[in-house]
């Protein structure tokens, strides 16, 4: 019986056997001859790889560290000079204490207390704490002390329990003690006091858990002194169990350094945190730098780079022949992926490469299907989504407008109630629009006008408001029912606490093929996480009313109708008002009316 030739051997023979046999006799000799020369540089680059990890890790735990610190030390100046100094003591004492459980309500999930203590030790405010502990006598306190003696500093105290205030809540948390000197007003004589901040220990320890310095290492945190803030086993050394040598500290300068402790080589890097003078410390035995999961997919790395080059040369010709109709078949899935999903899908090749190509032919014409079913049901449901989010504004709105009719009557305002009624028939109607998703830019500034008419007659001499918008940008079109959920919210979450000389500005125009909207207000503000949380609907405002869900809402409708590009940004600080910007496309109303029909 003839033997086959080279030619029937290749079409015969399955792609898998043939790479198989060939590839895999050439990989496992270089393999052998390449991996023996790479393992000892690999161990080397792996040692440097680690120790600059290690690094990175310490200076990234150092800057969040120093942030929350800061972040500690800004909430004690804003106490200092937004509250104390500005406050008279013999007049103001429940207003001060106002102010500062707001402060503190924004920041309890790393601070345990704030109190403010006479120069004579008499609790002036103090929140979430009612009273000293009986007997307690601060003034006789190291720490108390020495903030008097020395006014210009922010004192840091090392970890203990919380032993001063009569609280059954805190009285057994771990805390870290900040202190100030400050001057408070009593009348008309001035005087030192002292102002406390507890830090929340588990807080800073959250931190600093679970950080990883190779295999085996660890990181701990003391202050200058060598005197432990928080190590993995700080229990055990507490009792004796274990030791740590905090000479480290003393002996050296920020940076990556070897020494021998206990007999054992480590390596450590040391990192001073900012302004307390504390230091990081991570710490990787000698161990830890063994090769790992990473030293094996280094290896991986370069051997199959240089296998694969090599076995380019020695087998050019068994792998032309076994990817000739690869290439072919990879030139007609190219063009599926390119849209065309009629291309003719080549078929030749082995056995595989046939039944593959075939399978890939009946695989277009039914993703051809299967794409225009999903179009038409996607858009559907965009549009339901579309029209179920839209559905939430317009009872939002009305209660909102009925409660200050009903105010207005009960006050015996009658004239006001009708201009109010006759405003709310106006805003309606553009609020119908036949059932239409999209109005000119002129409607929608009309529709806010008539709104900031209704509540600027709710809140007499709160606020007065302004409306810009450029000419050009009237007949574009908009997404209906977008500013008055933001003017809502500028409203209640701006203006409702202010004394008055309140100022909202709405402002639209035409901006690099966008239009662009902005409402600015200058409310109280908040801070850059209270903004964040406005669009994802997590923040809860401390006005009395409103939700939130407004702008979260006008976020999800721009995005769900423009695309992810578009949407809302806003800009706050606290006590310096609020902006919001909604960036749309430029398009002309008649554009989009005739495809948006109810």
């Amino acid at each position: 019986m003839a033997k086959p030739s080279k030619s029937e051997f290749f079409q015969k023979t399955s792609i898998r056997y043939t790479i198989f046999v060939y590839f895999t006799v050439s990989a496992l000799v270089m393999i052998l001859l390449i991996g023996m020369s790479l393992y000892g540089r690999l161990a080397e680059q792996f040692l440097a790889v680690i120790r600059e990890e290690n690094q990175a890790a310490i200076s990234q735990i150092n800057q969040s560290v120093d942030s929350y610190l800061r972040t500690v030390m800004k909430l004690s100046d804003s106490l200092y000079y937004g509250v104390i100094k500005n406050a008279d003591f013999s007049q103001e004492g429940e207003t001060v204490n106002s102010k500062v459980t707001l402060l503190y309500d924004n920041n309890k999930d790393s601070v345990a207390n704030i109190a403010l203590l006479s120069k004579k030790g008499e609790l002036l405010s103090a929140v979430p704490a009612a009273r000293l502990k009986t007997g307690m006598d601060v003034t006789g306190e190291e720490w108390f002390k020495n903030t008097l003696d020395h006014p210009e500093n922010l004192h840091f105290s090392m970890p203990h329990v919380q032993y001063i205030f009569d609280n059954s809540e805190n009285q057994y948390r771990w805390v870290i003690s900040l202190s100030r000197a400050v001057e408070i007003t009593q009348g008309t004589s001035t005087d030192q006091g002292v102002l406390l901040i507890d830090i929340a220990y588990g807080s800073l320890q959250q931190l600093l858990d679970n950080v990883a310095m190779g295999n085996e290492g660890y990181l701990y945190l003391a202050n200058s002194d060598g005197e432990l803030i928080y190590h993995p086993k700080i229990q055990l050394i507490d009792a004796g169990l274990a030791q740590e040598n905090t000479q480290t500290i003393q002996k050296f300068q920020d940076g990556n350094e070897q020494e021998t402790f206990q007999g054992k080589k480590r390596d450590v890097v040391v990192k001073s945190v900012g302004y307390t003078g504390w230091k990081l410390v991570g710490v990787t035995p000698e161990q830890g730098f063994s090769l790992n999961h990473l030293k094996t997919r280094l290896f991986m790395v370069f051997v199959a780079a240089f296998f694969l080059f090599l076995l380019a040369l020695i087998n050019s010709y068994i792998s032309s022949r076994i990817t000739a109709p690869i290439q072919e078949l990879e030139k007609s899935v190219n063009a599926l992926e390119e849209g065309a999903l009629d291309t003719e899908v080549y078929i030749g090749g082995s056995y595989e490469i046939q039944h593959l190509g075939r399978s890939i032919g009946d695989m277009a014409k039914r993703i051809q299907t299967l794409m225009e079913d999903i179009v038409a049901e996607h858009e559907s449901k965009r549009k339901s989504e579309f029209d179920t989010l839209q559905s939430q504004i317009n009872p939002h709105f009305l209660y909102n407008t009925l409660d200050i009719i009903v105010w207005m009557v009960e006050n015996e305002q009658k004239q006001e109630a009708v201009k109010v009624v006759t405003a709310l028939a106006r805003f309606f109607r553009i609020s119908l629009s036949r059932g239409k998703s999209i109005i000119p830019v002129k409607d929608e500034l009309e529709h806010v006008r008539n709104y900031l008419m209704i509540q600027q007659m709710r809140f007499k001499n709160k606020f007065v408001y302004q409306i810009e918008a450029e000419p050009e940008v009237l007949s574009l079109a908009s997404l209906k029912l977008m500013l008055q959920p933001l003017v809502e919210n500028a409203i209640y979450h701006g203006m409702e606490f202010m004394d008055g000389d309140g100022e909202i500005v709405v402002k639209a125009w035409r901006q690099e093929g966008n239009l662009r909207f902005t409402i600015a207000d200058n409310g109280l503000g908040m801070t850059a996480e209270q903004a964040a949380g406005l669009l994802t609907g997590r923040t809860h405002g401390s006005s009395r009313r409103g939700s939130g869900i407004g702008v979260k809402n006008v976020n999800e409708r721009i995005r769900l109708y423009f695309g992810e590009e578009y949407g809302l940004v806003i800009w706050s600080e606290p006590d310096e008002g609020t902006k919001v910007e909604i960036c749309l496309p430029a398009v002309p109303f008649e554009k989009l009316a005739e495809e948006d029909k109810p």
